[in-house]
């Protein structure tokens, strides 16, 4: 089983690990993608006023500018530690056990705009990057992205991929067509019936249902498999009519 987790944009500072390899990345085929993206981001910075722009940097932001500019130099931490915000608050990763982390670091993938899926626990320098960004000199981001990371989703050799991203970062890379896999759209069900998406809880729900799978580690490799783990450890998860799983919370 492969989970697919789409980043934040909420990043905790620093870290004690060595400055970012590409080689020390999950998915070595997207090598080539992920030095381009740095380079091109590092150029950027080099002005502060475009880069800001390009970003969509407020004036209290601008220091972001100077953490792309080192992104070749910084310390890094592993992926699932250096996100914040509501999923990764859920998921609380330090909080987990060894064998939970080691879990993680097997089963989980986090797809971040610059370096495309990476493992859990890649180490990962702190950066500023949205899936929806133009940067000189790089081709849009889908464009840059999708083809790429389709294929190397389709030879990570995963039986089983729930896909967690949101809709912005499956556009990065949709896991392939012959690849068995499932998306979870996270609802709610209103008093007349009616069902809507969620965004704050949406997050939340992702988070905590992945801490659980990191907790009790199954054994899962199919749609039915995940569906009857799913509904044994209390999570309200269906079929939906267009092929997705409706997650209702």
């Amino acid at each position: 089983m492969l989970v697919l987790l789409p980043p934040s944009e909420t990043k905790r500072a620093g870290g004690a690990g060595a400055p970012w390899d590409a080689a020390a990345l999950r998915l070595p085929q997207l090598t080539p993608e992920r030095e381009a993206v740095v380079s091109a981001l590092v150029a950027l910075s080099r002005d502060e006023d475009a880069a800001a722009k390009v970003l969509k940097l407020s004036a209290r932001q601008r220091g972001e500018v100077a953490v792309n500019a080192s992104l070749r130099s910084s310390p890094t931490m592993p992926a699932v530690d250096r996100y914040t915000g509501v999923l990764f608050d859920a998921l609380d990763p330090s909080s987990l056990d060894a064998r939970a982390r080691r879990w993680l670091g097997e089963h989980v993938l986090i797809h971040s705009a610059p370096f495309g899926p990476v493992g859990a626990l890649d180490p990962l320098p702190a950066y500023r990057l949205g899936a929806g960004a133009s940067v000189p000199g790089l081709a849009p981001l889908r464009r840059h992205w999708a083809a790429p990371v389709t294929a190397a989703l389709g030879e990570a050799d995963a039986r089983f991929i729930l896909d967690l991203r949101s809709e912005a970062y499956v556009a990065l890379g949709p896991v392939p067509h012959d690849s068995a896999s499932a998306y979870v759209r996270v609802v709610t069900t209103g008093e007349g019936g009616e069902v809507r998406a969620l965004n704050h809880f949406n997050k939340h729900a992702k988070g905590d249902l992945v801490r659980r799978l990191a907790q009790e580690r199954p054994r899962i490799a199919s749609r039915g498999a995940f569906l009857r783990w799913a509904e044994a450890a209390g999570f309200a998860v269906a079929d939906a009519e267009n092929g997705e799983l409706r997650l209702t919370v």
